[in-house]
């Protein structure tokens, strides 16, 4: 019986590095598009609805990366990288202009799009302990 590329444990060994490296560009990507889409309007009235999917996103690459590695502190790479892209945004740029405001929505970015993840890590590390023996 011939064995397809997707049965081989060579290519798996292969894409598994190649996967987690495009997943973390596509951290870097989706920050980009919350940071662009932050400060949209509905009427008259702020609707960061970037900064409440955030989250959503960042759980989701966390779940591709299990799909990918088993082990915890692989899974905080697109965090890392997400989290890293946000302090680059934060941070002012050589004209003295920057990209995230001082205000709520800034704030409820940072945690809408750190807190979802890192819960689902701690219960993921901490399973153990919330099981029935």
């Amino acid at each position: 019986m011939a064995s397809t590329y997707g049965d081989s444990p060579s290519a798996s060994a292969a894409l598994g590095p190649l996967i987690l490296v495009i997943l973390v560009i596509d951290a870097f990507i989706t920050l980009a598009l919350e940071v662009l889409y932050l400060p949209t309007y509905l009427g008259g009235t702020a609707f960061p609805l970037a900064g409440l999917l955030a989250g959503v996103v960042n759980l989701l690459l966390m779940l591709g990366v299990r799909a990918v590695s088993q082990r915890v502190a692989v899974m905080f790479l697109p965090l890392a990288a997400w989290t890293f892209g946000f302090l680059i945004c934060a941070s002012t740029g050589p004209g003295g202009d920057i990209m995230l405001a001082s205000d709520w929505r800034t704030v409820l970015l940072l945690f809408g799009g750190l807190v979802p993840p890192l819960v689902y890590i701690y219960v993921r590390v901490n399973s153990g302990l919330f099981s029935r023996r």
